[in-house]
């Protein structure tokens, strides 16, 4: 499948570049942007560790969810329409998230916005799909990019506003971004509703058959794809929750530089995000992908194990080197999907597969050390999730699509 030919970003799509540029910053600032000041809060009032603890694992629990719900909510109401909607939520939650006055508030806004992002998560990559067809690589670069830029930058300004203005103003400031999001999709969706308003009325012989999610749990490309999505976010998850203490204990590193490592481990996402989908679109290198993932990931466990204080900051490089496969799922999604409700599926069905992955992690690293007393076994769990890059890599990299494969097995699509 040869993509058409390339034309400006901006020309005639200038709004839809705008929205997405928006939404994706909006997707990770909003989630970000709690941890750094939650000690400023509970200085406010009381945050029981139960709460926070659900806080934390949010995220990907709303985000395997809504994996299943947004593809079916598109058919309905469209995927500009519901890239409207969940900014104009996140905006509200975020806003409610800054006026909370307890803990149970503070936990309803989180889950309400962690919801409208899961909806977001899985409309951008279809959007860019339909809107940038010819530019498909450098826009999954300026997304993704823009998410892992969204990631750290939160965290770096979170502190010093909330010295200066309140940890009030340093959590609903962002509501600005996300309320601006919404007007490039609004606007889209109301130009497409005065052009269908003045053009003749026509029968859609193609329009795409229901029921397509249904059809993935069949497709094995479906599942490697769910399951790269999972070993990414999975690693990212883990790390974020245990990383510092694994450090602390085995490497002799201090809590200071412990968080500094992590850092460093969160900034390894932003250049693949710029290198890994346009390697993938203009070379379809997708084994090297895998390659580099797993080899990387295997050696810092590797190293992790054997001998974690004498290259610590290496460790870190390579067990960060993995967050390359996010990139390449959302590039991928584009690309072994042939048909828009495909695309949508697709999007869905991987991330509600991975984040559901993801949330698991965490807690199986924490049961693993509660039963040995030891960081080890846990290093290994990571390595044999490493290893599942393997058959999934080997799947994914055939050049077919979703739909493709379907036909090739039970007919018309």
């Amino acid at each position: 499948m040869t993509d058409p030919r390339p034309r400006s970003l901006w020309r005639g799509r200038l709004l839809a570049l705008v929205g997405v540029v928006l939404v994706a910053f909006s997707l990770r600032s909003a989630v970000a942007a709690l941890s750094p000041i939650i000690s400023e809060v509970q200085a406010d009032f009381a945050v029981p560790t139960w709460v926070a603890g659900l806080i934390g694992t949010a995220p990907p629990v709303c985000f395997a969810v809504f994996g299943i719900v947004t593809p079916i909510l598109e058919r309905r109401f469209g995927l500009e329409r519901l890239a409207a909607a969940s900014m104009l939520i996140v905006t509200s939650a975020l806003i409610a998230r800054s006026l909370a006055g307890d803990a149970a508030t503070l936990l309803l806004a989180t889950t309400v916005l962690f919801a409208a992002v899961g909806v977001g998560n899985v409309v951008l990559p279809p959007l860019i799909k339909t809107y940038f067809p010819d530019r498909v690589g450098t826009m999954t670069a300026l997304y993704s990019a823009l998410l892992a830029m969204a990631a750290f930058v939160p965290p770096l300004v979170a502190v010093p506003v909330a010295d200066a203005a309140g940890w009030r103003f340093s959590l609903g400031m962002w509501a600005i971004l996300a309320l601006l999001a919404v007007v490039p999709w609004v606007t889209l969706v109301a130009r497409a509703n005065v052009a269908r308003a003045q053009a003749p009325v026509t029968v859609d012989l193609d329009a795409p058959a229901p029921g397509v999610l249904g059809r993935l749990p069949r497709l094995a490309l479906a599942w490697a794809l769910a399951g790269t999505f999972g070993i990414s976010a999975a690693s990212v998850y883990a790390c974020f929750a245990w990383l510092p203490v694994v450090l602390v204990d085995i490497a002799g590193v201090s809590h200071a530089e412990a968080g500094a490592l992590l850092s460093l481990f969160g900034a390894m996402g932003l250049p693949w995000s710029i290198i890994v989908p346009i390697l993938i679109t203009r070379s379809r290198r997708v084994g090297v992908v895998y390659a580099a993932a797993l080899i990387a990931g295997l050696t810092g466990v590797a190293g992790m194990l054997i001998a974690p204080a004498a290259a610590t900051i290496l460790w870190v490089v390579l067990l960060g080197t993995p967050q390359a496969l996010f990139p390449a799922v959302l590039v991928l999604i584009q690309l072994r999907s042939r048909t828009h409700e495909g695309s949508v599926a697709l999007s869905g069905f991987a991330q509600s597969v991975g984040y559901g992955i993801a949330a698991l992690f965490p807690l199986m690293f924490a049961v693993v050390h509660e039963l040995t007393g030891q960081w080890q076994p846990v290093l290994i769990v990571f390595g044999l999730l490493f290893l599942a890059t393997i058959p999934t890599g080997l799947i994914v990299t055939r050049p077919r699509t979703i739909e493709d494969e379907w036909e090739h097995r039970h007919g018309t699509w």
